[in-house]
């Protein structure tokens, strides 16, 4: 019975937290950003609308997290958190490495571990998919595949219709050296001067 309460105890411990970050963005609790931050943020990142994809990234995270921590839908909720991981980290955290302290994908990559242990292993005895009898269906190898390949799919696709452009209003970084002054003239060449009278 311990590994029961054991599993029981992480799937809490993740899907609570996960849900947590959905409510920061939806609702502006445990000092969020609130829908007009994650909005912002989202076009920040390229990602516009930004309101469609923080409402998106908001009520998935919820749900997701809900779904594991009441153990239902079998690998649904799981594959959510990786889809949305893969998106954040691509992003936001990949450019920084992998540690958490200096903002890379460690963080990211234990959700999306725990993510994939739940989908392939199930949610256990004290779940609701076990309570309802759905164990056998939701868990079977077929549809737990189908769900997570759906789910990488769809992230990359959101990954796909980014807008990396340049945001209005600004020029692009120059691709010639120089200076303002120099009026776009190499930065080792010298201006002529003109000849003393």
């Amino acid at each position: 019975m311990i590994d029961e309460f054991g599993l029981l105890a992480s799937r809490l411990t993740i899907g609570l937290s996960y849900a947590a970050h959905g409510a920061q963005k939806a609702f502006g609790w445990f000092e969020g950003p609130g829908p007009q931050g994650a909005a912002g943020f989202m076009e920040s990142l390229g990602l516009r609308p930004g309101e469609k994809y923080a409402t998106t990234a908001s009520y998935g995270e919820l749900a997701a997290g809900m779904l594991i921590a009441l153990g239902l839908g079998g690998p649904i909720g799981p594959a959510t958190v990786i889809s949305g991981m893969i998106v954040a980290q691509t992003t936001v955290h990949a450019k920084n490495g992998y540690f958490a302290a200096k903002g890379g994908i460690e963080l990211g990559v234990l959700y999306s571990a725990a993510a994939l242990a739940f989908a392939s292993s199930g949610y256990g005895d004290l779940s609701l998919d076990h309570a309802l009898g759905l164990d056998d269906r939701l868990h079977h190898p077929a549809f737990t595949t189908l769900v997570l390949a759906g789910a990488v799919a769809a992230a990359y696709a959101v990954l796909a219709q980014r807008d990396t452009s340049p945001p209005d209003g600004t020029l692009a970084t120059p691709t010639i050296p120089g200076d303002r002054e120099s009026n776009g003239a190499s930065s080792g060449s010298e201006t002529p001067t003109p000849a003393a009278s």
